[in-house]
């Protein structure tokens, strides 16, 4: 495979980008889900954007988590070369790897030329064993040096498990194995301040319509907010909209 890396600056940038937050200032990374919306992002002046899959996989079609591998590789793929000519930096959530070694998801993940990725840590049987994911987190951080930002999802409030201590014990682990932020994904306003407490490393909150804006959760503690989907549902309901006046 004719692997691009990212280049330096662009991976040095979006890390720095996640460090020396004041309070109520947090990274916000829009998701884009095709070219055209990265750009409209892009032209707004966000410093960085993060891809969502199940926003992708919407886009495209499918059902969230059931986007083969290789046309979310070139959804992304299209969506960095849609913003390239602005040198910003896209990470990518890449669900929980589609299955591929850690050399092999590290080198398609570069050829796309994402700075970032996004790893969860449960599948169709719920959650993973922390110590196994935690050991595939260090395959993966072996493989990509320093040309990869490493988002660490905790799926343990998707899952059922909102258990502040066992989300906690969970991240420490993915730190650990040289994860550089960690997204403990649908975990309560109220839950913020104690992870970013407990957890050495960034903290990435959910926005969604019905909770706290990104800024608040900035003053919770959280470093980064992302969106998932939910960008993208906002534009199909003026989508709807037009509809219903065209018919």
């Amino acid at each position: 495979m004719d692997v691009k890396p990212s280049p330096e600056p662009f991976v040095k940038t979006f890390r720095a980008l996640h460090h020396g937050r004041a309070p109520g200032d947090p990274l916000i990374l829009p998701g884009p889900w095709d070219a055209a919306g990265a750009r409209v992002f892009a032209e707004a002046g966000f410093p960085a954007l993060a891809t969502p899959s199940a926003g992708i996989a919407e886009s495209l079609g499918y059902a969230d988590g059931s986007t083969p591998a290789d046309e979310m590789f070139a959804a992304v793929t299209r969506i960095v070369r849609a913003v390239a000519e602005f040198g910003i930096p896209v990470s990518a959530d890449l669900e929980a790897g589609y299955g591929l070694p850690a050399r092999e998801l590290v080198d398609r993940a570069l050829a796309a030329g994402v700075v970032g990725i996004n790893l969860e840590d449960s599948g169709p049987y719920g959650l993973d064993d922390p110590h196994q994911h935690a050991g595939r987190l260090a395959e993966v951080r072996a493989a990509a040096g320093d040309a990869l930002f490493v988002n660490a999802r905790v799926d343990t409030y998707v899952r059922g498990v909102p258990d502040l201590d066992e989300t906690v014990r969970r991240a420490r682990l993915y730190v650990e194995a040289g994860a550089d932020s960690v997204y403990p994904i649908l975990a309560p306003p109220d839950h913020l301040p104690a992870l970013c407490e407990s957890i050495p490393a960034p903290v990435n909150a959910l926005a969604h319509p019905d909770g706290p804006p990104p800024r608040e959760l900035g003053r919770l503690g959280a470093a980064r907010v992302t969106f998932g989907p939910g960008l993208l549902r906002r534009v199909l309901g003026v989508v709807r909209e037009m509809a219903r006046e065209l018919c």
